[in-house]
């Protein structure tokens, strides 16, 4: 388990390693284009070229790149282009708003979708099962942007019962997170829905299973203890993938309702061209993507010992 735990340690951090380094490449080789974008359009080529040796970047490339990851391990990635602050000041703030919104999803999504799945895949070709999946592949198959014109139509401008935006301009207010949550809980419910169901029909059908209630084991027995424990092992994967999908894939959600969160921050930096915002949240996502998966091997082997040989 340790050698298992060093080795996934190790190649985590030779991906971080080489995307930083191609991450540095692509946005930091052509240095009067970097002085462009700060000084800004109309900047003369002298003051470039002053800027570009008070801030070090005559230096070689890899001695740049050297303390630019160390820089970034200590948390610092510069000065926000647009915003005019650090990055690591808006970034921090951002990814706490996101979080929340991740941690609202994820104790709504994980019971419900794990729910359904289970009781569709327990009787595989029932009324349940169909209806369980219909309900799921329509739900996935709208995109964000539909569901959430949708759902302000119906309770926003119609019923008027929750605020049209998420900007939280006047402090936290709950009411502006319904929306968003709930947008994002119809995209992501079905599809874990189904590879729950998937799993747990797959399961149903193996021997180990049908040999249990040929014995005569209860059969709410033979669900919880021997069949829900291997059902889940597919599942706990896309929930920790959904992590990342969290972090870059909510663009769409926080831009609508003007959510402060990680998404909108990267887009307006994408549209600006902050380059140094962009660097920080590619590390932060590639990370995060890096780590989830990371911490879904470990739970293979607490959900079934026998993977980790």
């Amino acid at each position: 388990m340790l050698i298992l735990t060093l080795r996934r340690l190790a190649s985590m951090l030779l991906i971080m390693l080489v995307v930083s380094f191609l991450l540095f490449a692509l946005f930091e080789t052509d240095k009067l284009d970097v002085a462009g974008k700060v000084l800004g359009p109309y900047s003369s080529e002298e003051q470039r070229e002053i800027w570009l040796e008070k801030n070090g970047y005559n230096e070689p490339f890899l001695k740049r790149y050297v303390v630019w990851v160390g820089n970034a391990l200590r948390g610092d990635f510069g000065q926000s282009i647009q915003l005019k602050v650090p990055v690591s000041e808006v970034l921090g703030q951002r990814l706490a708003n996101t979080g929340i919104l991740a941690l609202c999803l994820f104790l709504l999504m994980i019971p419900i979708s794990l729910t359904m799945g289970i009781f569709a895949g327990m009787k595989e070709g029932s009324f349940r099962d169909r209806a369980i999946s219909v309900t799921s592949v329509v739900t996935t198959s709208i995109p964000e942007f539909a569901s959430a014109t949708l759902l302000s139509a119906i309770f926003v401008f119609s019923l008027g019962w929750l605020p049209g935006t998420s900007s939280m301009s006047g402090g936290f207010d709950w009411k502006q997170l319904v929306l968003p949550v709930a947008v994002l809980l119809l995209y992501d419910l079905g599809y874990v829905a189904r590879m729950t169901r998937a799993s747990m029909a797959e399961v149903m059908t193996s021997q180990y299973i049908r040999t249990a209630i040929l014995k005569g084991i209860p059969y709410r027995r033979v669900i919880l203890k021997h069949a829900l424990r291997n059902a889940l092992i597919a599942p706990f994967t896309v929930i920790m993938l959904q992590l990342n999908w969290l972090l870059s894939g909510v663009i769409v959600v926080e831009v609508f309702f003007a959510y402060k969160g990680f998404g909108s921050l990267l887009y307006d930096a994408a549209v600006f061209g902050d380059i140094y915002v962009i660097e920080a949240c590619t590390l932060v996502a590639v990370f995060v993507a890096v780590f989830s998966q990371f911490i879904s091997d470990i739970g293979y082997t607490m959900l079934n010992p026998r993977i980790r040989f």
